[in-house]
Order: structure tokens, then C-alpha cells, then sequence
């Protein structure tokens, strides 16, 4: 059975759909029925009610489908839409459904289920729908759950899969009344995320990109997903080069001695990057956490000026990058006072843990933004911007039609001031980091170079998590830090570097007080990611063999292939109970031309193979 491209949409006064789902989907109402097709090609289908027109786009581009949908109020009157979806797909042969599931330092752990683990075999007389519905409410898109979702035919070993290109409040429902299934999804609808749109006569309403795969594996039609992205990665990130972020370092107190320690330890590597993080902006007798939002360089760190310091890690040959955290205000700041720049939820600021929301719709918030963080860069000499954002809105915010409206309003306001970054400084190298990984989502992943792939810094949990995400972000944009600490074995400092292989390298730590051997093996690390990065770039990861589900009590090991051509990068990690784990299988077929890290006899041990055929 072929599947079908369809819509989903709910006009407000038409009536709900039945079969128990009123409150729990606003799908299959009125307002789909009332609709009649007038028109359909290989791109498009487009559908007329007596007062608007739906058109469902279903474009064809390359191994994915684009879909969105557009909205036209063809009436002389407003009318409000509850739902409309970005994709929806009907006439689905499944019966397995997977998700990437996602909370803070646990990024992308793969849920798999049975539709009828979920309860969702049809009724005895086909009667009352079955629904499973799962998004995220708020200005964190990755949160709970990514915008990501595939189902399985077990008995076919066909796959479909779908990423939302969604940074606001989303939403995904598979559901069926009979075989087969249904998935659709979007902007988060009224009932789920507040959300609702008016249309005036004659105006029209587009909703957010989803992109659609198909394939014969999990991993292929991820990869498929994965390759749609089309990311804004500025030339000199290119070829992959490797960062040093000195927060855990120096934990927010990046003096010019602690810089130039940090500066004379990298001289001799092929690291490009030196990262200022957090703290550089904190004030006399305050904690910097407090003052996010003026962006006023500290007298005490900084006594004659921060460029002090830029045109010291340029005289070693680096590039110097800074942190910010522009969407805030923090309570010791005094943005945080000036409300009518901020955001409103029924009148009052949005307050999250004593920081407030600027409204990134506003002309002012943007003007000053521009002063403070584009006039700052372009002064100061820095070519990478680290962009963190550490709370989320919420349901949404004041100024639209609905709480969901301001939301996605705002989120588009920020949107657009990471493209005014790089339309003014094009060389700049943007990070998207979100208390590491809440925006690691589709939309955003295309205005930046690279993101943070989780806050997991130091955890023995970080190569499980690099692997999560190679289904749904570019391993090439995917940055995975690797601290070093002088405390440290070897095997541990090779577990810990082997991780970085999974993705983009991103040094920390006190690499000036680790011994000459855990140092020498940090170059080896550095020179194997060298020759092997042109395959985490380009390549198709074909295995993710990992059976242990606890990430705080780690069994068995982690095996990662990723093929490129003739030649293919296997990263192997061992946990408890894990040593010598079987891996000739992954090995067969190719010759070793390099590799990088500890014998694998042992637990908590990493090791990487450069392989051809």
C-alpha cells in the first residue's frame, strides 16, 4: 500500500472529531472533511473548503521529501486556525515506532516500541482512534524528545521517518482507527501548545518545514534526515578543526594568566579555536551568573580591556572565541529591570530561576543586541561566537493571538539575529549550545557551524551519547568535549579521547599540568581525528551497537562504524563487563591502516581503528 500526503487542520467553531480523541488530538476534524481535493502533482496537493484553501506541499528532493503546508483564507471574514500541520502521512504499513528521547546530559537515547506496546491495535469493530502524541512545549526544541520519529514495518523491514524543522513548542501523533497508521505533525497545536493563528481575508499562514525519509534501516533513513540539513558552516570551519574551551578550566574566571597558560600549552598543536566561556563580563563583589545581560567586560579580569587578551591568543596562532547568553537578563542586571523589552506571560515578566526573557521581537532588543554582541565581536577581534541559552520560555508569551504565537514569534526573532551575525561578520563561527543539547534541532542546526553536543562534560557516558546524535545532527557539526585531568590514567585519558572521534574534537581541562604521557597521546589523538575526520564528515554511520540503557551504570560496550567510500572509522568503547568485546565482525573485510587509544581488555577502555578495503 502506498502512502498517501495529506493535511491536517482545525478551523475554530468547526466541530471536533469523535472517537474519544477530543482533548487529546484536534486531528480528523470537521475542518479536513469539509475540504475537497481540486488539484494534485508530484510536488503539491492543494484541497478548497468554502472559505479557504489548504495546499500540501510534498517536494522531492534528492533521498528526503519536503513537506509544508499553506493556509488561505479565501473568505471575507478572519478565521483562526487551532492546528495545521507541517506533514502528514496516511496509509503507513507499521508496527514499531521510534523516538530519540532527551534530557539534560542524556542526549538522543533511542526508544523503540511495539504499536501494540503502546496500546494502538485497532478496536474490535474498528471503532474509537488510537493515538500516541509526544512533542515539547517551550523555546527548548530538544527537551523530553527530539523532533524526530520512524516507523517500522517489522515484516517488510521498510522504515519512514521524520524530523521537524521546528525550534518553538512541536508536536508528532501517529495514530490509527484502522490499519493502517497515520503520522502527523507541526507547530504544537491549541490544546497541546496554546498555539492558534488568525487569518485575515485574503492573507495566508506557512507552517514550518518536515522533512521525509524512507529506507530499509533505522540508521539509513537517519542518515537520510541527517544529510537534508543544510547547515551555514563558515569557511575557516570547514575542515573540522578542533576547538579548546577553557571552561572546565577555569570554572568562569578566564584570567589573561590563565589564558596565556592555556595559550602556550596549544602552541605547538593543531588546535584553531581558544574559547572563552562564562564569566568574562562578571562585575566587582557580583557572581557572573547574576549580571547576564549587560555584556560589560570585567574591570578585574580584563583591567585593560578584553582585546588585551584577543590579540594574545592571536599571537599564538589561534582563534579567539567568546560566550554569550544574549537572550537573558539576569537579576543583578540592569536589563533585567527594563520589562517593556521583556518577555510577558498575562501581564508579568516571565521569571525562570531569577533570569527574564528578552523579546526578540523588538526593535530595541535588537539594536541592542547589535551594540552589545556584534559591535563587541568586531571590536575585540573574535571569529567564534559560543551562543548558550539555559531555560526555556515555556508555554509561550504575550503579544499575538495566542500564548503559542508569541512564542514562535520570538523564537523567529532570534532566528533571525543569528543570521544577522553572519550576514555582518561572514568569517564568524557560531556554537549552538543550549545547556548542551535543547536546540540540537533542525532549524537552528542550519544557521550555525557547530553545537554542543550535551553538558555531559566529564561523565563515562559522553561516547553514548556522541553516538545517540549521529541520527540526528551531522557528526561534523557535532562537538564533543574531551577534558583532560592530570589525575588521570591512560586509559582513561584514551576512553575520553577516543569519544571525540564520534564527532567534531573540543579540548578542555588543565592540558598545561598533565603529565608527558597522557600529553603525547593527546597529540596521537589529534594527528588520528586529522586523518580520519574527512570520514565523520562524509560518511554513513552503518552500526551503533550498544545494548547498555542505563547511562549512570554502564554494561557491555559501545561499537560505532562509520563507512566512507573504502574506508570506514570504528570507534569502540568497553563499560563494565565489557572487555574484549567481539568486534571482528566490524573489522572483516577491511585492513587497519591506524589506530588510536587502549587495548580493549579491560573496563572503561576506548580505541578507535582507521580501516580500507
Amino acid at each position: 500500500m502506498e502512502e498517501v500526503y495529506a493535511f491536517q487542520v482545525k478551523v475554530r467553531g468547526d466541530s471536533f472529531n469523535g472517537h474519544y480523541t477530543n482533548g487529546i488530538s484536534l486531528a480528523n476534524s470537521e475542518s479536513v472533511r469539509r475540504c475537497k481535493q481540486v488539484y494534485k502533482d508530484d510536488e503539491k496537493t492543494v484541497y478548497e473548503a468554502d472559505n479557504y484553501k489548504v495546499t500540501a506541499y510534498h517536494i522531492p528532493k534528492g533521498d528526503v521529501i519536503q513537506c509544508y503546508t499553506v493556509f488561505e483564507n479565501t473568505s471575507s471574514k478572519d478565521i483562526t486556525i487551532d492546528l495545521l500541520s507541517s506533514f502528514c502521512i496516511d496509509n503507513i504499513e507499521a508496527d514499531v515506532l521510534h523516538r530519540a528521547t532527551s534530557f539534560w546530559s542524556a542526549e538522543g537515547k533511542l526508544l523503540t516500541q511495539k504499536l501494540t506496546d503502546l496500546n494502538m491495535e485497532p478496536s474490535w469493530n474498528k471503532h474509537g482512534t488510537r493515538i500516541e502524541k509526544f512533542g515539547q512545549i517551550g523555546s527548548m526544541p530538544v527537551r523530553k524528545w527530539f523532533p524526530y520519529a520512524v516507523l517500522e514495518n517489522n515484516a517488510t523491514g521498510e522504515f519512514i521517518g521524520v524530523q521537524i524543522y521546528c525550534a518553538s513548542s512541536w508536536q508528532i501523533e501517529v495514530f490509527r482507527t484502522a490499519d493502517p497508521v497515520s503520522l502527523c505533525g507541526g507547530l504544537a497545536d491549541f490544546d497541546y501548545g496554546h498555539w492558534c493563528k488568525c487569518i485575515r481575508s485574503g492573507e495566508s499562514f506557512t507552517t514550518p518545514r518536515a522533512v521525509v525519509a524512507k529506507g530499509k534501516s533505522l540508521l539509513e533513513v537517519s542518515d537520510k534526515l541527517v544529510k537534508a540539513q543544510n547547515p551555514r558552516i563558515a569557511d575557516v570551519d570547514k575542515d573540522m578543526p578542533i576547538i579548546y574551551n577553557e571552561y572546565c578550566t577555569t570554572w568562569g574566571n578566564p584570567t589573561l594568566d590563565n589564558v596565556k597558560k592555556i595559550c602556550e600549552a596549544l602552541k605547538d598543536t593543531k588546535v584553531r579555536y581558544l574559547v572563552i566561556d562564562s564569566g568574562w563580563y562578571k562585575q566587582p563583589d557580583k557572581f557572573w551568573w547574576d549580571t547576564i545581560g549587560d555584556w560589560d567586560e570585567s574591570p578585574e579580569l580584563f583591567p585593560n580591556g578584553i582585546k588585551e587578551m584577543t590579540d594574545m591568543i592571536k599571537s599564538y596562532g589561534l582563534i579567539p572565541g567568546i560566550w554569550f547568553e544574549f537572550e537573558k537578563a539576569a537579576t543583578l542586571s540592569q536589563l533585567y529591570e527594563q520589562t517593556e523589552h521583556l518577555l510577558k506571560r498575562f501581564g508579568d515578566p516571565i521569571n525562570v530561576d531569577g533570569q527574564r526573557f528578552l523579546d526578540m521581537r523588538d526593535d530595541w532588543c535588537i539594536d541592542y543586541l547589535s551594540r552589545k554582541v556584534i559591535d563587541f565581536l568586531k571590536k575585540n577581534g573574535f571569529g567564534y561566537i559560543k551562543i548558550d541559552y539555559n531555560d526555556t520560555i515555556g508555554v509561550g508569551c504575550d503579544g499575538a493571538e495566542s500564548l503559542g504565537e508569541g512564542l514562535r514569534q520570538s523564537v523567529l526573532g532570534t532566528q533571525k539575529f543569528f543570521k544577522k551575525l553572519s550576514d555582518e561578520i561572514p568569517s564568524l563561527v557560531i556554537e549552538n549550545c543550549s545547556s548542551g543539547g535543547h536546540r540540537l534541532e533542525p532549524s537552528m542546526m542550519e544557521l550555525v557551524s557547530q553545537a554542543s553536543f550535551s553538558d555531559a562534560h566529564e561523565c563515562k557516558s559522553i561516547p553514548v551519547i556522541a553516538a545517540n546524535l549521529h541520527r540526528v545532527i551531522r557528526p561534523e557539526q557535532s562537538q564533543i568535549w574531551a577534558v583532560l585531568r592530570a589525575a588521570d590514567d591512560i586509559h582513561r585519558v584514551n576512553y575520553t579521547l577516543s569519544s571525540a572521534f564520534l564527532g567534531r574534537m573540543c579540548l578542555s581541562g588543565e592540558i598545561f599540568d598533565i603529565d608527558q604521557r597522557a600529553w603525547d597521546t593527546t597529540h596521537k589523538a589529534i594527528d588520528f581525528y586529522d586523518e580520519v575526520k574527512h570520514i565523520i564528515k562524509n560518511g554513513v554511520t552503518t552500526v551503533i551497537d550498544c545494548k547498555c540503557n542505563d547511562y549512570n551504570n554502564l554494561t557491555g560496550y559501545q561499537a560505532v562504524l562509520r563507512e566512507y567510500g573504502d574506508e570506514a572509522l570504528l570507534v569502540v568503547h568497553t563499560f563494565e563487563n565489557g572487555a574484549n568485546p567481539d568486534i571482528d565482525k566490524y573489522l572483516s573485510g577491511y585492513n587497519i591502516l591506524d589506530t588510536f587509544g587502549s587495548e580493549l581488555d579491560g573496563a572503561f577502555r576506548g580505541k578507535a581503528f582507521f580501516l580500507r578495503r
